[in-house]
């Protein structure tokens, strides 16, 4: 048990997600400062004031706007919470206040040495600037919050238009007991608790590199490219982590809920095929073998202690030995292969 804690305690978890913030912000700065340049550039030429008040209004957006989103908007659970049309509301009406108050204090044109505007119409296009850009921004966070960060820029830059294969982990995660608690907390209830569920699991994904390609009933259903899953054994060290979370807001659970949620899952590495498919809502999809088969190994993981079966396959594949003891299960027999799985699980205590 010790062993697991430390290779998944909270304040690596914490570093780790605070540097990738950093990271988002720095680019967002620097995004912003040349968007300012671009802009300086269709309005004045190469002219050194325009270009110094441009980079600067850039500079300054992007770092004042940088910081609220990531350090403060990313972290508020109730808004996360409303409604698409609510959430992209205020989080507009947050953009529009900053953007115009620093178009009020005009910084670009004191930092430059240009003429300050008083102008009464340029304050009132400022606004409708301000208004603009935040709505448009803040609709993209939103799409891209509602199907995914990295689908959304899969969809934008057509990476998937046309079907590719892929080397991938899959991590199968599914909620134990979930039809008894259904038939006790009845549809509504079953659904909150589902959900609170799923936002407490998601968050270990994102700190460990992960994306989630989907929920399925009781399930969640996590990848990760051969490159980045990897690195330091993250598919088993974001399942550990996700027990580990659970376990940490129990209390809350079982205060709200009247039940803790508890975690089964299986881990498998494999070729799939990914594209978009359909039309009038096109989605990205994962297809091939390693997706069957990792489905099957989670409904054998209900039969072995510890809940957790990972294959030899997804084993190999890992940069570095796992952090924690895990327990040769030997080959087990599976639908569809007739020589059946060799497969790995991981104790209780972890």
């Amino acid at each position: 048990m010790a062993d697991v804690a430390t290779s998944a305690q909270p304040p690596a978890r914490m570093n780790a997600r605070l540097a990738r913030k950093l990271q988002r912000f720095a680019a967002v700065i620097v995004v912003g400062t040349l968007s300012g340049v671009a802009v300086g550039l269709t309005r004045s030429g190469s002219e050194p004031t325009s270009l110094v008040a441009g980079a600067t209004y850039g500079l300054v957006l992007g770092f004042l706007l940088g910081a609220v989103e990531l350090f403060l908007l990313e972290d508020w659970d109730w808004l996360n919470r409303l409604s698409f049309l609510v959430n992209l509301a205020v989080r507009s009406a947050i953009y529009a206040a900053i953007i115009i108050g620093i178009q009020l204090l005009q910084p670009g044109e004191r930092v430059a040495g240009a003429p300050l505007s008083a102008s009464f119409g340029d304050f009132w296009s400022g606004v409708a600037y301000g208004a603009g850009v935040s709505v448009l921004v803040n609709l993209g966070f939103s799409i891209a919050n509602l199907i995914g960060p990295r689908a959304f820029m899969n969809f934008v830059t057509g990476r998937y238009h046309t079907p590719v294969e892929e080397d991938r982990f899959v991590l199968f995660v599914d909620i134990a007991g979930s039809t008894g608690l259904a038939e006790r907390l009845g549809g509504i209830g079953i659904h909150r608790f589902l959900d609170r569920t799923f936002r407490l699991l998601t968050q270990s994904v994102v700190d460990y590199r992960g994306e989630v390609l989907n929920y399925v009933g009781d399930e969640i259903i996590v990848t990760w490219p051969e490159r980045q899953g990897a690195v330091d054994c993250r598919p088993l060290r974001c399942f550990v982590a996700m027990r580990i979370a659970l376990r940490k807001a129990a209390s809350q659970f079982e205060r709200e809920f009247g039940a803790v949620p508890q975690i089964r899952g299986s881990l498998h590495f494999g070729s799939v095929i990914v594209g978009e498919i359909g039309d009038v809502k096109r989605a990205i999809v994962f297809n091939g073998d390693v997706m069957n088969t990792a489905a099957r190994l989670e409904e054998l993981s209900r039969k072995v202690a510890g809940g957790f079966l990972a294959s030899r396959a997804a084993m190999a594949r890992f940069a570095a030995p796992p952090p924690f003891p895990l327990s040769d299960l030997g080959t087990l027999p599976i639908r569809g292969r007739v020589d059946g799985i060799e497969v790995v699980g991981i104790g209780a205590a972890a």
